[in-house]
């Protein structure tokens, strides 16, 4: 009988589950890889590849570990947990440095009320 794992872990464990899958799916952006590519990488399907992103809580942890080796060869879980993967630091550089531009003429008199 299949078990639906959703149902059986308490809501701390699918943050948990969908924090992951955020982390992994923040990586492989970062890294720029096309979420096929590192499907076909993995040998997994690009549904199941999705699914790992969004969190599901019913994929084996090999799933995990075997689409973590696609996206940043020789990485750690941990290293990954720890964000201490250069391109996810260079991720965070990037999203730290914008500049805010002057307005336009006529954006600022579509903001005149």
């Amino acid at each position: 009988m299949k078990v639906s794992q959703s149902a059986i872990l308490s809501s701390s464990q699918l943050k948990e589950c969908a924090q992951l899958g955020q982390q992994l799916a923040r990586l492989r952006l970062a890294r720029r890889v096309k979420q096929t590519d590192a499907a076909l990488r993995a040998g997994l399907s690009r549904n199941t590849v999705y699914r790992l992103e969004k969190g599901d809580p019913g994929l084996a942890f090999g799933q995990i570990l075997r689409y973590l080796e696609a996206i940043a060869p020789g990485s750690t879980l941990l290293d990954l947990l720890s964000e201490k993967d250069p391109a996810l630091l260079a991720l965070s550089a990037r999203e730290k440095t914008q500049r805010v531009r002057d307005l336009s003429a006529t954006e600022l008199k579509e903001l005149d009320f």
